[in-house]
């Protein structure tokens, strides 16, 4: 688990920079794809797929 959030947090500022200096690319699109894996493995899951999940039935009015 302490892995999983270090890896997590390291996808994140790394992606986070990427997008802030407009390096967008293959090497960005690698990193979303792992920053997203990744957080898909922590604790957070839960709580993105519930606001996910209320967000599209607001927009959709469910």
């Amino acid at each position: 688990m302490a892995i999983t959030l270090s890896l997590v947090a390291l996808f994140g500022v790394l992606l986070a920079l990427l997008i802030r200096f407009k390096s967008l690319g293959i090497g960005a699109a690698l990193v979303a794809v792992l920053f997203g894996f990744y957080l898909a493995s922590t604790d957070a899951r839960h709580t993105i797929n519930d606001l996910t999940t209320a967000v599209t039935r607001t927009i959709t009015g469910h």
